[in-house]
């Protein structure tokens, strides 16, 4: 048993975790932050990770990483092996999922979580997103409006120094903008033609952070800066600890991931920061006495209403533009892509084909021939209403390499998703073909759909053969890497686990900062709405702290 009384303890070190420590620390506040995995080091940036993929299709890079461990982790979308060491090993973190309901999990186990891995793209929502039911009589009202949020928004992007450019879109609100965010020529194109066209939909460039060159997140930088923060990676937390007789938190249990001992640490206040189906997961392996169906659970709703958003990938070309340009925006990294890209937010009100989904993707990025037609390539992101019997439970079978029960997730479409998803897929081809595009293929959790020369025509024969029998594994539910809900906040405790500042209705002293704690999916990216609720869920606890003091 640790002797030292920490004043907070923030589990997990990636987007909710950093802002964590960040705003704890900057309220004088002691923080303890638990990383389950290994500090990053300058040579986990290696630049001679970054070559080119053999092929399009990335297949024996996906296949070399299978072997070693990590089958799930290489169907991302997006996988490379430059990133491989950014995304954990499967067979010591497995998962169960039904069997007709395959999920992709995607994580990352290391200081600073998945953001070595993500796109550092930066959005915020809207009252589209937070006060669903009261617009369209589905899903759940958010007990947090988008006026709420706007000055938490506004700090985040100020910290963070965004690339972006005011757009006036009143689908997706401005922010704050460090620099401007460039589009490559094909992009112009491309956004001239399709607001042309359809006066309801827009192109906007990125709103994106670059990579950060101390490859310290920001965040952390400023509360280490403090003084008042202490780090312990290698930490997996095993279960957060409870007093019997007031039902409080009093800090966590941990097995250190390479020698297997374990210990207990204590602190007046814990942050739970550790993404959504992992929070779930402790909070329900966390079940004592006085919380017997797992901690922060007395309305049962614990696990309940867990969401992701409805995928879509397409591939194709672009006629009205020819070869491909980089964007200079932001400066070059040495292991680092370029970022920047386009999307297409939700379509105005007045668009009679709008639905609850959006458009992320790049025109005239990837390298082709001088003469050839640009490349273009999209991923959608569609609405998922919240279920009851979609949820993560704990599976009473298997455990973890560290003898942790692992979570069972449930992420099922209904007849409301997939005619979604329906509309999602043809409007992507609508806007792309009716602007003098063409698509290679569309896919989706619903199958994959080629045209034209078929997927990926310029690669071998093999890849392609081996693209099309794995599509259905890379394409299901978790391919957005969107994951919401499970912990969620609400108006009463009677159907909901957290209030509206992520406080526990049940522990007081106990905050949910991540994704779990959404009621609703949003179609557009978690990231900047998960740092901005950090930021004032923390300011709201350490209020409380304070006024018992």
């Amino acid at each position: 048993m640790s002797e030292t009384t920490y004043d907070a303890l923030v589990i997990g070190s990636g987007a909710a975790g950093s802002f964590a420590a960040m705003e704890l620390t900057a309220q004088g506040l002691s923080v303890l932050l638990l990383e389950a995995g290994p500090a990053v080091t300058e040579k986990d940036f290696d630049p001679a990770r970054k070559k080119a993929p053999a092929s399009s299709i990335n297949i024996w890079e996906r296949a070399r990483a299978t072997v070693k461990g990590q089958p799930i982790q290489a169907r991302a979308a997006f996988f490379t092996e430059r990133f491989s060491h950014f995304f954990v090993n499967d067979w010591k973190n497995p998962y169960t999922t039904p069997k007709d309901s395959p999920f992709l999990w995607i994580r990352g186990r290391q200081g600073g979580g998945r953001l070595h891995s993500f796109g550092r793209v930066l959005l915020r929502w809207t009252d589209e997103d937070f006060k669903i039911r009261t617009l369209t009589g589905k899903g759940e009202d958010w007990p947090v409006s988008y006026d709420e949020l706007l000055p938490f928004y506004e700090e985040a992007e100020s910290l963070l120094g965004l690339y972006g450019n005011p757009d006036g879109v009143e689908t997706l609100p401005d922010g704050v903008y460090a620099k401007r965010a460039g589009l490559t020529p094909a992009e112009e194109a491309f956004k001239a033609k399709v607001e042309g066209k359809w006066h309801g939909r827009h192109v906007v460039s990125w709103r994106y952070i670059a990579p950060d060159p101390t490859r310290t997140w920001a965040p952390l930088r400023k509360a280490q800066a403090t003084g008042l923060l202490t780090t312990r990676y290698n930490a997996v937390v095993r279960r957060i600890t409870t007093d019997e007789g007031t039902g409080l938190a009093t800090g966590a249990e941990i097995i250190d991931r390479v020698t297997g001992g374990v210990e207990s640490v204590r602190s007046a206040i814990v942050a739970l920061c550790a993404s959504p189906i992992e929070s779930v997961r402790l909070l329900l392996n966390s079940k004592s006495t006085r919380h017997p169906d797992g901690l922060a659970n007395s309305s049962g709703t614990l696990g309940r209403y867990f969401m992701d958003q409805l995928p879509c990938l397409a591939f194709g070309s672009f006629s009205e533009a020819k070869g491909w340009a980089k964007d200079t925006s932001a400066p070059t990294d040495d292991f680092y892509n370029p970022s920047g890209g386009i999307f297409i937010p939700r379509f105005d009100k007045a668009e009679l084909s709008r639905g609850d989904f959006d458009f992320q993707g790049s025109v005239g990025r990837a390298p082709t021939d001088a003469d050839g037609d640009a490349r273009l390539s999209f991923f959608g992101f569609g609405r998922m209403l919240p279920y009851a019997d979609n949820r993560i439970t704990l599976d009473p079978r298997r455990k973890d390499a560290w003898g942790i029960p692992v979570p069972h997730i449930r992420c099922a479409m209904r007849d409301e998703e997939l005619a979604l998803l329906k509309k999602q897929e043809e409007i992507l081809i609508e806007t792309i073909k009716g602007v003098g595009g063409e698509l290679e293929f569309i896919g989706s959790p619903t199958g994959l759909k080629e045209m034209g020369r078929g997927a990926f025509p310029d690669a071998d024969r093999f890849s392609r053969f081996m693209f099309r029998r794995w599509f259905r594994k890379t394409m299901c539910m978790g391919a957005a890497i969107h994951e919401t809900g499970g912990a969620r906040m609400g108006a009463s405790s009677n159907d909901s686990v957290l209030n509206g500042y992520n406080q526990s209705w049940d522990v007081p002293n106990l905050i949910v900062t991540d994704a779990s704690a959404f009621p609703g999916s949003g179609v557009a990216g978690t990231t900047l709405t998960v740092m901005a609720l950090t930021i004032r869920a923390c300011r709201h606890v350490v209020q409380g702290y304070r006024s018992k003091q």
